[in-house]
């Protein structure tokens, strides 16, 4: 038993043979102050080492930091007890930091544009790993204001767990991070979507679409071929009607490919009157695919065609390309060191 990962009531109903409010001092220790139990100075000495032998905290170390020179953009490197590698990234805006989180080691999905899928899926990350990445990502840089769930890995696909974590993370006996400030992104689970929408997480959900129809987007996402673009905008949609959270469709441009003018205006009509918030990406190369970024010229006459048909849209700020900013390319050039050492 992993005790990160036990909801508050839970652990309120674990014997540690103290008085209970032991029980409220651990939770507040691991989840309000990030602590592992030896930093618990007030809990006594003998339930220090009974926890640390009976329930022993998730192995995830920090084993190095990239920093941009551009922009601030931190990359960290994380080991896991079993000796596999994820990253996540800190990026820092106005409003504070922000931490993008893995959800899985590697990703099943496919994206030929996304480099944390080139290895495949190798399992999902739990409850207790997702809480420990934030935790030490919150010790290394301050104070983390918001997370989005846009690493490697697809979050609905790894359902229970993330959901668990989110529910962790937001508890106000503990971290009590606000949900409005958690966005997640999927490719296209629409029942997991429905799911979702019942679950009183009020959290922003990002749809990741990249292709104005089902043509297009089975060239570049696998998952197309199970999932109906318009299956998926109609789930998209009901979400925003259940939670009052406005969706946000991420389209990411690749040249000579989904970034004609033509491409905007058949996603202008497929977004007609949903709401929806467009969010603009330039493809970060990779050197395993043969997509290539598009000019700047192109990206903003695309946007401008979005926007003379009432669609609200802005483009993605461009950060930690020199440490290898796309999701996945740092962790598999640091693997395949590793490997080669």
């Amino acid at each position: 038993m992993n005790l990160l990962g036990l909801s508050y009531d839970k652990l309120m109903e674990l014997d540690l043979g103290q008085p209970k409010y032991r029980n409220r001092q651990l939770f507040e220790g691991l989840h309000k102050k990030g602590q592992d139990y030896e930093q618990m100075s007030n809990l006594p000495q003998a339930l220090r080492e009974q926890l640390a032998e009976e329930y022993p905290l998730p192995v995830v170390t920090l084993k190095e930091a990239f920093v941009s020179k551009a922009d601030n953009t931190r990359k960290l490197i994380f080991s896991l007890e079993d000796g596999n590698i994820i990253e996540a990234v800190l990026m820092h805006y106005r409003y504070g930091w922000t931490l993008c989180t893995p959800t899985q080691v590697g990703c099943a999905m496919g994206c030929s544009f996304c480099a944390s899928t080139l290895q495949g899926l190798v399992r999902n990350l739990d409850r207790a790993e997702l809480l420990s990445i934030f935790y030490k990502s919150s010790t290394y840089i301050g104070e983390i204001s918001r997370i989005v769930l846009m690493g490697s890995g697809e979050p609905l696909h790894n359902y229970n767990e993330v959901v668990a974590y989110l529910r962790l993370l937001t508890d106000e006996r503990g971290r009590n991070l606000s949900a409005r400030h958690i966005t997640l992104s999927t490719c296209g689970f629409v029942k997991e979507i429905e799911r979702l929408a019942t679950e009183n997480l009020p959290i922003t959900l990002t749809i990741s679409l990249h292709a104005p129809n089902d043509e297009l987007r089975r060239k570049i996402m696998p998952i197309a071929d199970k999932v109906a673009l318009e299956d998926l905008l109609n789930a998209a949609q009901n979400y925003q009607k259940a939670t009052g959270r406005r969706v946000t469709i991420e389209y990411t441009l690749i040249k000579g490919f989904n970034d004609g003018l033509a491409h905007a205006v058949e996603l202008s009509y497929r977004l007609k009157d949903r709401g929806f918030h467009v969010n603009l990406i330039s493809v970060n190369p990779l050197e395993e695919a043969s997509h290539q970024t598009p000019l700047r010229k192109n990206v903003e006459q695309f946007k401008k065609e979005l926007e003379a048909r009432q669609i609200n849209v802005t483009i993605r700020r461009e950060l930690g390309r020199d440490i290898s900013g796309s999701c996945g390319q740092l962790r598999n050039r640091y693997v395949e060191l590793e490997k080669r050492s």
